[in-house]
Parts: structure tokens; C-alpha cells; sequence
């Protein structure tokens, strides 16, 4: 039996399912100051249901990483950087422990000068003086040739023993040539490390104490696949904004897309916008933005808003707005049955749909009274008041939907399998999920004046999600034909290959890697589901005379859910 967990902004959903249907659920307030606290309670909830032995997988969905990072929650790095001639490394200081060194490799992997030993020394010292205890170790073509990278590693010294607790090597992190997105990747790689390793070590100690110290676990990535918790531990940057990703492989474990659609997950805090094309997912292909460094962390193509179940309702002069803050749970969950909310308790978008009538969730008389007190302070009827709450909301997700569609029809189209180039996309769906799902399913649908779908279990969709996505991975193979190597960077491994060595050869090899990699880390892939999503060989030319190729094989494991769910499909309730 599959296991999903989603820790939201406001809730923490669970699952546990096989292909007959769910067998358990659980949705829980979340506690960021205790996340595995919340996880806990899910399990929980579960584990009255489900006997442990029936579990054979965890999939974990986590705000760890982002929440990390937006609250300043992170640690000091040691950004150790050797860029090489032609650019200015000072133009991409991530960090105070900055230290940029001598050495160059050149664009086809050849050192033109060597690493500056003492610098590197002189520099790692600097850092352990600071108190710094992990490193980002970032080469400009370390992709083509790790030799310095490799030779900080071994400077810095082994792993918990007077050296560093983890160190982040630059060409580890895919084959792109993107030396600021490679930088920023390894600093925020480090900076999340603790955090995460440490809530991974409570994770796996409560699985024990539960029984299911059995069960794989893995960690959702903000692609769209999973991977396994120990290779989460070494690249926890992935995890990053894992949470949308749940959304998005929940609707496809749920509902049979076949046409452009948008997804809206309504949570409690934000809505997260997902668009399909021709039934799939669009990605970010260059990377993510954390904050304003672009990274080289592959996600699905989300836009979050800030409007939520719990969004407060404002009113600003005679307009009513929703969002985007967040100053606790609406009225219907905060007050207990039976009394009344406080004098001056702001209400929430939930308050709005239990006012109109469009749902009866939690304690509806106590959003009827905080309404009703709300509109009297702005001279408003109640029923006015919530019905432009209402519209307020699903007109601030309308305009974001409209603008994330003009963004992607002003350049190409990339989705988590291939590029659509030319390719308009027009939306003739919406699905919503999420807990307000079906209360704002109708105002949605007349806003968009598109077919709108709320599919059977939207309001734990995201645990769905999280429960059934694939493991996933991806790797870059280069070969120099002329040098007579072959180098896969985020593997560390180099082989020597014959002058005559093709295009077809390497993407061979680049899948056999890629499946043999999955295999070394215990994940079963299917070669059914394994891609080469990228292949190029140009001839290097010399006096007229052809030296060799320049070769480039790209390859993935596609993303996508175990199975989908018995009895769904594109019509919903």
C-alpha cells in the first residue's frame, strides 16, 4: 500500500492507497513550528485505519526546504569559486564566506591554468574560522572537467572529521553550462542541508517507533518525481516547492486530461496555477527563481497567489479584497461550537462561502456573526459582504491565470515530456482542488466560462499526488570525440570512448547509466519510461579538416504516477 503525505501552508494531508481505492485519510492543522509534529498526527490518523505492515512506500511532500529559505532559517556557507578567465565572479556573491580562486578549465574540459592550492587553503581556513561548516565547491565548465572542483573536495577535508559536515559540488548538479544558476543552486543546496537532514533524521526515528521503519521513503521534488530519502539528504534543493508538484500529480492520478486545462489548488493559505497542455504539465526548462537567483532546480510551471480558505477579507474604500495575508484560521475552524468570535476577528474567504451559502463547513454560525459584525463596521449588508468576497477571490485567480497563459504563449512551450514549439495554448477546462474546492466551484466556473471539474477526493489530492508520483531522475552526457572522452557530470564518471564513437552509442549509454544509477539507489525504473529528451553532435573542425564531434545526450525517467485512481476521469462531480 502507497502513503502520501502533503505538509501545506495551512494543513497536512495524508493518504494511504493501492489501486483498489484509499483505505485512509487524515488532514490535520499544520504546526511550522513542529512539521513533524504535523506528520505525526497524520500518521497517526492513518495507523487507526491501516496496519503498518501493509505499507510499502512513503511518499513525503514537504514546505521544509521553502520555508527555510523564506524565513531566513538557513546556515552560513563556504562558497568556494573558480571561475576562470572572461567573467567576474565578484558580480554573483551569494554570501559573506565568498572567496573566489585562481584556476581555469576551459569550455571543452582542458585546465589552462591550475587551482591556486594555497588560495584554496588560505580560504577554507577563512570559513572554519567563521564557524562555517558546509561548502559549495562551483567550477565554470566543472561540467566538462570536475578536477578542481574534486581537488577543493579533498582540501576541505573527509566529512565529520575536522572538515566540513557536507560539501556541494558544483558539476553533481546537472550537465548545463549556467555558471551564476550552478552557484546559486550549490549555495541554497547548503544552505537547506541541516535543516532538512535533521528533520529527515526525526522522520525515520518516528517510522521506527511507528512500525513502519520497513517502509521506503521518498521525497517529492518540485519536477514532478520523487527520490529517494537518502539521495534527498545529499540534494535537499530539490525539495524546493515540492508542494505544487503534489497538486499537479494529483490531478493526474485523479482525472483522465486530454485537453489544454488549468488547475487550481485552492489551499488554505494560497491558490497554486498549473497549466496543461494536451493533457501535460508545463515545466519551468531553465530552472526555478529562489528569491531573485535563477537556479538550476527543474520544477513544474506553477504561479501561487495568496488567496486561500483563510484568507482574510478586507474592504478599501467601497472594495471588498481578499488576501493575500493570512492572519489565522477562518472563524468557522478558530471558534469552538457553541461560542462567539471576538469583537474585532476579521473573517476569511471560508466565512464568505458558509455566509452564502455555498458550503456548512466548521462552525457556521460563527462565521455568520463575524461577517455580519465585519460588514457593519463598513457599513456593508452581511450578504454583500460575502458575496463580493467571493468574487474578489475568484477574480484575483482569474487574472492571475490570464497573465501565467500570456507569459507562456509569449515563448515556447516546454512540458514535462517534450517542446511544443509554435504552440498556442487555450484552455477549455478548469479542475479545482484543495478544501474549498466545491464551494467555489460555480462563482469559478462563471468567472472562467469554462467547463469546470472538481474531481472525487480534490480535497486531499495533493497527498494523492504525493502518494502515487514515480521516481524520477535525469542526467547529461557529454562526449569529445577528439579527446576520446566521455564525461557524465552528475554521476562523476569519465570514460574513455573511441574516435568513432556516435551519437546513437551515447544515448545508449546515457539511458544505461541512468537506469544503473536508479538501480545502485534501490529504485526500480521502468526502461518504458526512460527518454532521451535531448541529442546533438557537432563535427570540431580544424584547418579545414574534421577532428572530431562535440557530443550532448539529455536523458530522463518521465515523470508520472504509479497508477490512476479506479472510476475517474474527465467529468468530476
Amino acid at each position: 500500500m502507497f502513503l502520501g503525505i502533503d505538509v501545506g501552508g495551512t494543513h497536512t494531508d495524508a493518504v494511504a492507497l493501492d489501486e483498489s481505492g484509499i483505505a485512509a485519510q487524515a488532514k490535520v492543522r499544520t504546526d511550522h513550528a513542529d512539521l513533524l509534529g504535523s506528520v505525526n498526527a497524520a500518521l497517526a490518523v492513518i495507523l487507526k485505519s491501516v496496519p503498518p505492515g501493509d505499507i510499502t512506500q512513503l511518499n513525503l511532500s514537504t514546505t521544509l526546504s521553502t520555508n527555510a529559505i523564506v524565513q531566513g532559517n538557513t546556515e552560513d556557507v563556504g562558497m568556494l569559486v573558480v571561475a576562470g578567465t572572461g567573467i567576474n565572479p565578484g558580480e554573483f556573491m551569494l554570501c559573506r564566506d565568498y572567496h573566489a580562486l585562481g584556476g581555469a578549465i576551459d569550455h571543452r574540459g582542458s585546465e589552462v591554468e591550475r587551482l591556486d592550492e594555497d588560495q584554496a587553503r588560505a580560504a577554507i581556513a577563512a570559513c572554519r574560522k567563521a564557524g562555517v561548516k558546509v561548502f559549495g565547491c562551483v567550477g565554470k565548465f566543472s561540467t566538462r572537467n570536475p578536477l578542481h572542483e574534486n581537488s577543493l573536495r579533498q582540501l576541505i577535508g573527509p566529512l565529520g572529521e575536522g572538515g566540513a559536515d557536507a560539501v556541494t559540488l558544483g558539476h553533481e548538479l546537472g550537465g548545463r553550462l549556467n555558471f551564476p544558476r550552478r552557484l546559486a543552486t550549490a549555495y541554497f543546496n547548503c544552505a537547506v542541508w541541516r535543516v532538512f537532514n535533521q528533520f529527515a533524521d526525526a522522520v525515520e526515528q518516528s517510522l521506527e517507533r511507528l512500525g513502519l521503519g520497513h517502509v521506503r521513503v521518498n521525497t517529492l521534488k518540485a519536477d514532478g518525481g520523487t527520490f529517494p530519502l537518502a539521495q534527498a539528504r545529499k540534494m535537499p534543493v530539490q525539495s524546493i516547492f515540492s508542494g505544487p508538484a503534489a497538486s499537479v500529480m494529483g490531478i493526474i492520478a485523479l482525472c483522465d486530461i486530454t485537453h489544454d486545462s488549468v488547475i487550481l489548488d485552492i489551499g488554505g493559505t494560497t491558490t497554486d496555477i498549473a497549466v496543461f497542455v494536451d493533457g501535460q504539465p508545463l515545466v519551468e526548462h531553465d530552472g526555478i527563481h529562489i528569491g531573485s537567483h535563477p537556479t538550476l532546480v527543474r520544477a513544474l510551471k506553477v504561479r501561487s497567489i495568496g488567496i486561500g480558505g483563510d484568507s482574510a477579507i478586507g474592504v478599501l474604500g467601497e472594495t471588498v479584497r481578499v488576501g493575500p495575508n493570512r492572519l489565522g484560521p477562518s472563524q468557522a475552524d478558530g471558534v469552538p461550537p457553541g461560542q462567539r468570535p471576538a469583537a474585532d476577528a476579521r473573517p476569511t474567504l471560508i466565512d464568505a462561502l458558509n455566509c452564502t451559502g455555498a458550503c456548512a463547513h466548521g462552525n457556521v454560525e460563527a462565521s455568520r456573526l463575524a461577517v455580519a459584525a465585519f460588514a457593519a463596521r463598513h457599513s456593508i449588508s452581511p450578504e454583500l459582504l460575502a458575496a463580493q468576497a467571493v468574487e474578489a477571490a475568484c477574480e484575483a485567480i482569474y487574472t492571475a491565470t490570464r497573465e501565467l497563459l500570456d507569459e507562456i504563449n509569449d515563448k515556447p512551450v516546454y512540458t514535462i515530456h517534450e517542446l511544443l514549439e509554435g504552440r498556442r495554448v487555450a484552455p477549455r477546462r478548469v479542475y479545482v482542488m484543495g478544501g474549498p474546492a466545491q464551494a467555489m466551484k460555480e462563482p469559478l466556473r462563471q468567472r472562467f466560462e469554462l467547463f469546470t471539474v472538481v474531481p472525487e477526493h480534490s480535497g486531499v489530492a495533493n497527498a494523492i499526488g504525493a502518494a502515487l508520483t514515480r521516481n524520477t531522475a535525469s542526467l547529461e552526457l557529454f562526449a569529445d570525440t577528439e579527446k576520446g572522452v566521455m564525461f557524465i557530470p552528475a554521476l562523476s564518471h569519465r570514460e574513455n570512448v573511441p574516435r568513432n564513437y556516435s551519437l546513437q552509442e551515447a544515448s545508449r549509454d546515457a539511458l544505461n547509466h541512468l537506469l544503473a544509477h536508479l538501480s545502485e539507489m534501490g529504485v526500480f525504473a521502468d526502461r518504458d519510461n526512460a527518454q532521451v529528451n535531448h541529442a546533438s553532435s557537432f563535427n570540431m573542425v580544424s584547418d579545414g579538416v574534421t577532428t572530431g564531434r562535440n557530443i550532448r545526450v539529455k536523458c530522463q525517467i518521465k515523470p508520472g504516477v504509479a497508477f490512476v485512481l479506479n472510476g475517474q476521469g474527465e467529468g468530476g462531480r
